[in-house]
């Protein structure tokens, strides 16, 4: 099941994206939250006259740096032995056909292609064969890093946190098991040429190593995200620009640069 959340007229819900044809796809409204028991209503919406917001309101973003080899070569960095997490705040967060605002404080604004992992439900410690047990589904996801900062700071706390800077949707897929999800394509277009293409299969540590690691630190709460990594490939962003991630299975995460302010 592809889950959106959506507002029309004001009132913002969930709801059941159904049908294959872009132009016709239509929403069943859910009663409930999907991280609860919830059925669907059978009153229908189509997609086009509502508008799509982030998938989930994350009370976190724990991100994984450096998780595909060739993109920590290709910024000169080395492969690390372990997973490294970093967090992005809940501020980050924006939804399809949001505009990212690019910093004032930046001169070289990237796009990272990620595969995002949203949980589901509350969870500490989790086993590594209890992963696809807390994990509600899958979204594309645009770790935007303000590159330059990330160098001159030597810490990513501005460089990857700054508003607007996690583009997140359009959906969350619920129906893909965790073989397939360690085994999709990711593409990244700018103004429609291609900029990243890879496979989440690419990945150092697959989703189930990343879980099993943040886990152990801290509590995941239902709606959390986590960011597996990018692909190689990244590179500038500019006012004006059209980013989309295209991940098999899931979607289009389209997003348009814009000058903040």
């Amino acid at each position: 099941m592809r889950i959106a959340r959506f507002s029309i007229d004001g009132n913002v819900a969930f709801g059941a994206v159904e049908g294959d044809k872009e132009d016709e796809l239509v929403l069943d409204i859910i009663k409930g939250i999907p991280f609860a028991d919830y059925e669907l209503s059978g009153t229908k919406v189509p997609l086009s006259k509502v508008r799509l917001l982030p998938p989930v309101l994350p009370n976190k973003v724990v991100a994984f740096g450096r998780n595909y080899a060739e993109h920590a070569r290709e910024l000169g960095n080395e492969v690390p032995d372990a997973p490294f997490a970093f967090f992005k705040p809940s501020t980050t967060v924006i939804g399809p056909g949001d505009d990212i605002q690019y910093p004032p404080f930046s001169e070289e604004l990237h796009h990272e292609a990620e595969l995002a992992v949203v949980i589901g439900r509350m969870c500490r410690e989790v086993p590594r064969e209890r992963v696809k047990d807390v994990i509600l589904g899958y979204t594309c996801a645009n770790d935007v890093t303000a590159r330059d900062v990330q160098k001159r700071e030597k810490q990513w706390a501005r460089a990857k946190g700054f508003d607007t800077s996690c583009p997140l949707g359009p959906w969350v897929e619920t129906d893909l098991d965790l073989d397939r999800a360690n085994d999709l394509t990711v593409q990244l277009t700018v103004n429609g040429e291609q900029r990243q293409l890879g496979r989440t299969s690419q990945m150092i540590h697959p989703i189930e190593d990343l879980v099993v690691n943040i886990s152990e630190a801290m509590t995941l709460l239902p709606g959390d995200v986590i960011l597996t990594g990018t692909p190689a490939g990244v590179g500038p962003l500019n006012v004006g620009d059209e980013v989309a991630v295209t991940i098999e299975g899931i979607g289009t995460l389209t997003n348009k640069v814009v000058k903040r302010g």
